[in-house]
């Protein structure tokens, strides 16, 4: 039985992630910073809760710990994310760039490091970081995407740093499967339930890297339609 940990599970694209994975037999553990909502969440779903908060050091190592213990981990799904705070480029400052970047940049790699002696373990270790077409250079200069009309500096350049972890991450790790999804733009709490695709069909490539055991390529990034140039 695969077994899964999920990073921000308790809303959102975690929360449909580990509800899909569930019905396909995976072990789920729900990463949650709040204890309430994720055990919840978990009970919900009939998935494992572990309190995790990607910012924190000994919270990382803490569920590292409470993971490996329980029989360990063959997957790892970097969801959590946030956008910070959304103001005209000329406004923003160093807190808010630290702020986006200590979740969505330094959290994937304080993750990526903490369960890599987990997942070694694995005969199918596989990492998936959610990064975005907002970080994809291809994209945003593409006049007939959507994403070449937004202008989010912090969150947009923290998920191009995403995929370039991910390209990293998968060359050093040559043993493990390491890639990206961009899930689109899904209606989420995350922009105030706008968006073009549903949080099923935003799900749809998490899970799809989720379940490949091991195989398949590594390094890239996909959409629902494919591999998505960077």
């Amino acid at each position: 039985m695969t077994t899964t940990l999920i990073t921000g599970a308790n809303k959102g694209l975690g929360y449909e992630t580990a509800r899909r994975l569930i019905e396909e037999g995976h072990t789920v553990w729900m990463g949650s910073r709040d204890e309430q909502r994720g055990r919840t969440a978990a009970a919900a779903l009939g998935g494992r809760f572990v309190q995790l908060d990607v910012t924190d050091d000994t919270s990382v190592a803490d569920a590292a710990r409470t993971i490996s213990g329980e029989g360990g981990l063959d997957v790892l799904i970097n969801n959590a994310g946030i956008h910070g705070r959304v103001a005209d480029a000329t406004e923003l400052t160093a807190a808010d760039a630290r702020e986006v970047y200590e979740t969505n940049v330094v959290g994937v790699v304080r993750m990526t490091s903490a369960f890599i002696p987990v997942l070694r373990d694995s005969s199918t270790p596989t990492v998936v970081n959610v990064s975005s077409g907002m970080g994809s250079f291809a994209t945003v200069l593409n006049p007939e995407r959507l994403e070449s009309q937004l202008v989010m500096p912090l969150y947009q350049s923290s998920k191009a740093a995403v995929t370039m972890l991910t390209v990293q991450y998968a060359k050093a790790l040559p043993e493990m499967r390491v890639n990206a999804v961009d899930p689109g733009y899904t209606k989420t709490d995350f922009n105030d339930g706008g968006g073009a695709f549903t949080v099923q069909e935003g799900a749809d490539p998490i899970v799809d890297l989720a379940m490949r055991e091991g195989s398949g390529p590594t390094g890239t990034v996909i959409d629902r339609e494919g591999v998505l140039p960077f």
